[in-house]
């Protein structure tokens, strides 16, 4: 597992039950229903811990599951309810669906959270189905029962500026050289395996780094690692390209980055950058400097030279990297799908569907499933209020015209009913 991704199964707590309970005080010879409801299931919720840098704590625990609520007391007591889960991730995290990928949330605040999967309500005690004409009811409810779900994490460094280009031009001794960074470096590709963050102080002000390992033709397609890396840039609010003087064709690196920034997400191709010429310190390097900035000035685009080793114009390229910062807006840069901050279930709770199985019939919809789930079985008066159920959401009517007899199963959620008038 990458330091910036992971995969964790969530399960938020199932409702306490409700009780079937009647009065039995001394001096009270009819006594009413005093069933009190379960409690609430405990819920999973996803918070943002400033302390936190990587995703590594993942490998070591990939369950969370929050506890079941209480089940209800005599006397109308509610049960307790189920505790809460909470699960810290860093800054910059992404959360989707691992089934349909759908993006669930994105946390970038302090302390900024999300409920992923809410615990199950409790179910009703019997006192709550008093009426009139039903004075002393025998029903109560199961509690809810809880979500579960696997989910993806997926981690996108927020930094200001990211250093970008291909691999083994020199991006982390640029780091190096202009911020508090220890990053590993030597001369040979792929040297930076994983993102480095350094934090570059100027004139008071403190601006945060990443050296973004070397992007290779085919990147925005996965190619060497490459949606692993393209997706921190994403953050950023402006992009350093630094190209390799030792290059033999310096503009057909600079195209290619181009060209993985822009395929990865279009957003990117519209990130301001700096492009910088690193290793002008080398024999050959003036020579295509010159040969360079001349085609790329026919395009607009303005090219520095730098040494990263020799520091040669590192620092008016650290004034230069302040000047555009101080023009941009201070919000961290999303993609729109991104946009999401809270989750919240969409899915409409009536509609339902039939289909034939083994012999039987499968009736699937998310409120039916939820109120057979909570059905106390046990009860007559419980099993008849589920028949209204049926009734109620139209079930009844679509099975009969579906074909059903007496005496055929219908499967709803977890359990086999026999049809019957």
């Amino acid at each position: 597992m990458a330091f910036d991704e992971a995969k964790i199964y969530i399960r938020s707590g199932d409702g306490g039950e409700g009780l079937v309970s009647f009065r039995r005080e001394k001096y009270v010879p009819r006594g009413g229903p005093s069933g009190g409801d379960g409690g609430r299931g405990g819920s999973v919720i996803m918070r943002v811990n400033p302390k936190m840098n990587t995703l590594n704590v993942f490998r070591r625990r990939v369950h969370f599951k929050a506890p079941t609520g209480g089940r209800g007391g005599s006397s109308n007591k509610t049960g307790r309810d189920g505790k809460d889960v909470y699960i810290d991730v860093p800054p910059g995290t992404v959360i989707r669906d691992a089934e349909t990928d759908q993006v669930l949330g994105d946390l970038v605040h302090d302390d900024q959270q999300i409920v992923l999967a809410k615990g199950g309500r409790g179910g009703r005690g019997n006192a709550r189905f008093a009426t009139a004409s039903n004075q002393a009811p025998r029903i109560a409810e199961k509690g809810e029962p809880g979500l579960e779900r696997w989910v993806k994490l997926e981690l996108k460094l927020i930094a200001d500026v990211g250093i970008v280009g291909v691999p083994n031009a020199g991006k982390s001794t640029l780091l190096s050289v202009i911020s508090n960074a220890k990053p590993k470096i030597a001369n040979y590709p792929f040297t930076t395996l994983e993102p480095n963050l350094g934090v570059v102080i100027y004139d008071d002000q403190d601006v945060v780094f990443a050296d973004i390992p070397g992007l290779v033709e085919g990147a925005h397609m996965g190619v060497g690692l490459g949606h692993s890396f393209l997706r921190h840039v994403q953050r950023t609010r402006l992009l350093i390209h630094v190209l390799d003087g030792e290059s033999e064709n310096v503009l057909a690196d600079y195209s290619q980055i181009q060209s993985e920034l822009a395929l990865y997400d279009e957003h990117l191709a519209e990130r301001p950058q700096i492009l910088v010429f690193n290793k002008i310190d080398l024999p050959d390097a003036p020579a295509r400097y010159e040969a360079l900035q001349s085609l790329l000035a026919e395009q607009g685009v303005e090219l520095m030279a730098i040494s990263a080793m020799t520091q040669h114009n590192i620092k008016p390229l650290i004034q230069r990297a302040f000047a555009v910062l101080a023009e941009l807006p201070q919000t961290t840069a999303t993609t729109p799908e991104e946009d999401m901050r809270v989750y919240e279930l969409e899915e409409d709770d009536v509609t339902f569907e039939i289909v034939r199985e083994d012999g039987g019939y499968r009736v699937s919809g998310k409120r039916i499933e939820r109120a057979a789930a909570m059905t106390q079985w046990d009860y007559e008066q419980a099993v008849m209020r589920f028949q209204n159920i049926l009734e109620t959401l139209g079930i009844t009517r679509a099975l009969e015209k579906a074909g059903v007899q007496v005496g055929d199963t219908v499967y709803i959620g977890d359990h086999e009913l026999e049809w019957s008038d």
